[in-house]
């Protein structure tokens, strides 16, 4: 079951501002990747439900950080219906990000308190999102969805949502900028940030350098925004 509640979580989305996503084959590696991000200041890390046998990587990760590291907060990614979304919230998943909207997924999030981030492309699924208990919606692919300006645009009628771009985000000053300052919550990185060289390289220094970066452009972004 989740260690943090799903208030807990969705506070410190919203204050780091950045959930790195990644999957990995090897739990040691995974556990490397993790470590990683969480040197560079981030809580929050993003395992997505992609290859074989990635649940089992999940749980051994997850029994893993509650022991060594409990302040480490995982979730899991890529997931499309309710049974996927129940095994994973069983062998810990703080959270679940989707990259389609399924009430089924909503409601089984809803009835176990866990933060439940659906993907959504329009208006109207972030509403519906919304009025199905979504507190951040992820627009996906946020670049082919209208990039910054489609978020802008959205809050202006919708001031109230809360957006997580994932997609299309790069690791880089301007595009965390250009995010931040089109009015996003917070924005989910995979490969960007975790790029597959750094990781097949062993460098996870470099990771938690690339993250602790990035950690500090939103910081910049939303100083400047405000």
């Amino acid at each position: 079951m989740a260690h943090y509640s799903r208030l807990e979580v969705l506070n410190i989305i919203i204050d780091t501002g950045l959930v790195p996503i990644f999957y990995n084959q090897d739990v040691e590696v995974a556990r490397k990747i993790v470590a990683a991000c969480v040197a560079g200041g981030a809580r929050v890390v993003e395992f997505t439900n992609r290859g074989d046998f990635a649940f089992q990587v999940f749980t051994e990760l997850s029994r893993y950080f509650v022991q060594a590291e409990p302040n480490v907060i995982l979730g899991v990614g890529s997931v499309i219906d309710a049974p996927t979304a129940a095994m994973y919230i069983a062998s810990g998943a703080n959270f679940v990000v989707s990259p389609i909207l399924n009430p089924d997924v909503a409601r089984l999030c809803n009835r176990r308190k866990i933060a439940y981030l659906p993907g959504c492309g329009s208006v109207s699924e972030i509403s519906e999102a919304e009025e199905l208990g979504a507190e951040i919606v992820k627009v996906f692919p946020g670049s082919g969805v209208g990039g910054p300006g489609f978020v802008k645009a959205v809050l202006g009628p919708c001031p109230w949502t809360r957006i997580m771009p994932t997609g299309g985000v790069a690791a880089t000053q301007e595009s965390i900028k250009t995010w931040f300052q089109a009015g996003v919550a917070c924005v989910g990185m995979g490969s960007k940030l975790i790029s597959k060289d750094l990781v097949g390289a062993g460098d996870f220094g470099a990771v938690s350098e690339k993250v602790g970066q990035v950690l500090a452009w939103i910081k910049e972004a939303r100083e400047q925004r405000a």
